[in-house]
């Protein structure tokens, strides 16, 4: 990996940036569905809609580090293929060289994003974990709403017909908070909906123990500091003392 790659990883990567990665990875696991597989419109239209939402996330990212770079032109020796790679494959692009330059430019983009993943997981391992859960919680919410728009698309009974439908029900879902509105009617959905319960249970889960971490790490860290502090004064006060004590002995014998 190159040592401007490597600064990168070290010292710019948040969690914003890392779950920019892992988007990056699912950009390549989608071109291989979408290529693999006959898809109906409803799966064509979602992946579409993801599309677009996580192009967004990429040119945000593609600025912010742009603007934070202190020299923006050696920064476009790579960024550019960031930049590109960040256009969305609306149906008027899709069409045509363009799409397959875009889509070659977002393999590389995966390829380089997983040397920086691994990277970044070796050397910021707590940081890491909390960029993993919210990574890992995003392609769950998107592979699970593909999943369930699969099962329950077009069958009468189903309330599940639409992109946005199945979204938000992954979404609602995996949170745990199931409002009811949508609700799969199908063995195969329920068997997604089971999964994504229970994902969601384990990421929560992981969520709430990396931030009470984080606030004991705090509190101990504040509480060392204290101590530090008390100590310092206390060895102050015993150096006063004992200049009082020569002092006074000093007069007694004048």
């Amino acid at each position: 990996m190159p040592k401007s790659e490597r600064h990168d990883a070290k010292h710019e990567l948040g969690p914003l940036q890392f779950v920019t990665l892992i988007l990056s990875v699912y950009v390549l696991i989608a071109l291989f569905v979408e290529n693999a597989f006959t898809l109906d419109s409803d799966t064509s239209e979602l992946l579409a809609m993801i599309d677009t939402m996580v192009c967004m996330v990429f040119l945000v990212d593609f600025f912010q580090r742009f603007y934070r770079a202190p020299n923006k032109l050696q920064y476009m020796k790579w960024g550019w293929i960031d930049l590109l790679s960040s256009i969305p494959l609306v149906d008027a692009l899709r069409y045509g060289r363009f799409v397959h330059l875009v889509r070659f430019l977002r393999i590389l983009k995966a390829v380089r994003s997983t040397k920086l993943i691994l990277y970044y997981l070796f050397r910021n391992r707590r940081s890491g974990t909390f960029s993993i859960v919210a990574s890992v919680s995003v392609l769950v919410v998107i592979f699970g709403a593909i999943g369930i728009l699969q099962f329950e698309k077009g069958l009468t009974d189903s309330n599940i017909h639409s992109a946005g439908d199945a979204l938000w029900w992954s979404f609602v879902t995996i949170t745990t908070v199931g409002y009811g509105d949508f609700y799969p009617v199908t063995t195969q959905g329920r068997l997604v909906a089971a999964i994504l319960m229970t994902a969601g249970v384990g990421l929560f889960g992981t969520f709430t123990g990396l931030v009470a971490n984080w606030f004991m790490t705090e509190t101990e860290q504040a509480d060392s500091s204290e101590r530090t502090a008390v100590k310092a004064e206390i060895k102050a006060l015993h150096t006063k003392i004992d200049e009082l004590k020569d002092l006074i002995k000093d007069q007694k014998s004048n």
